[in-house]
């Protein structure tokens, strides 16, 4: 399982983290997208995760990712390092086993664990998230996948987000994971752990807050119960709706990225039927749906674009842009 270019690099890895010449059983960890390769191994008795980031993945930079890494592993926040080499881009961490995580618990679990990890000191590189979203909903305007006239009209609206969301705000600059899923949490029945970390960056901090309601939070006590929990006595309604804002930016960067991915190019032309938005959501969260299929992939983009048009119809989605328009307009 292990290519040949990588073994003598894991026997290195191996010795150093243990003193052992190889390991007894080998797996592969097929959870998640990640273009990694990733395996459970046992060595001496223990089981542990091996993850190599190959070649091909030239988006990471190693040393920054591993950096990244060993620092939310000291936080608590991700399994332990046992072994980290950037040059050979191979880790070694503990193997948690994972339990059901459920959804009640997460809401108050997933606040903490995302507010200690934005209380880190700040990772050394930055992701723009917006001018991200803007790349994908540029190339998704060109592409012509969906006809203009059925995303016309949250394209205007969306407009208006970005005429008042502030993009250089370095206040609500902080250290992020930017991709929480259930692909990455493991919960061992007591304490949820983040893995995958080759997104982290430095970013606003209502993404990754945005992203984890998108699959724990149904109603608006439970989101309101949520950011207070996530805020503690800083909370207030430029807060909820600054949240609220962000995540109509995190539905429309689901509905572009996914709908390129998984299309293929070809057009779409017939109203795609898919589940409603808590249910799709809870299903994924119950790993009952493979996003690493196109046909799931373009129903997850058809998701995020009826949440989004709904919600800026809404009096909310007004009122939320006259919130934070108004409150930057005072400093």
């Amino acid at each position: 399982m292990i290519p040949s270019d990588k073994k003598k690099a894991v026997k290195k890895a191996l010795q150093f983290a243990f003193g052992a010449d190889g390991f007894e059983n080998i797996e592969p960890l097929t959870k998640g997208l990640s273009g990694a390769l990733v395996f459970k191994i046992i060595v001496q008795g223990a089981p542990y995760v091996l993850r190599m980031i190959m070649q091909a993945e030239t988006r990471d930079n190693p040393a920054y990712y591993f950096g990244c890494l060993q620092a939310v592993a000291d936080a608590g926040l991700a399994p332990r390092v046992h072994y980290l080499n950037f040059e050979d881009r191979i880790s070694i961490s503990d193997f948690v086993q994972s339990r059901n995580f459920p959804i009640s618990e997460a809401r108050v679990k997933m606040a903490d664990a995302i507010r200690s990890l934005h209380a880190l000191p700040a990772f050394p590189y930055e992701l723009k998230f917006l001018e991200t979203s803007d790349i994908f909903l540029k190339k998704f305007q060109v592409s012509k996948i969906i006809p203009a006239n059925i995303t016309k009209d949250i394209f205007e609206l969306y407009a208006q987000i970005g005429n008042v969301y502030p993009r250089n705000d370095r206040n609500n600059l902080v250290s992020c994971h930017n991709d929480i899923k259930p692909d990455n949490i493991i919960y061992d029945g007591i304490h949820p752990w983040l893995i995958d970390w080759e997104a982290a960056r430095l970013n606003d901090r209502y993404v990754d807050l945005a992203a984890t309601a998108n699959f724990i939070v149904k109603t608006e006590k439970e989101e309101t119960d949520f950011l207070k929990r996530y805020f503690r006595e800083d909370f207030d309604e430029y807060k909820q709706a600054r949240f609220f804002l962000m995540s109509q930016i995190v539905h429309m960067f689901c509905f572009t990225l996914c709908t390129i991915s998984g299309s293929a190019g070809k057009p779409i032309n017939t109203y795609l039927k898919t589940p409603g938005f808590n249910e799709f959501h809870e299903r994924l969260w119950n790993a009952e749906i493979d996003l690493g299929n196109d046909e799931e992939k373009l129903q997850y983009a058809w998701v995020h674009m009826e949440k989004l048009q709904n919600n800026m119809h809404t009096q909310r989605f007004n009122e939320s842009l006259c919130i934070v328009s108004d409150y930057h307009k005072l400093r």
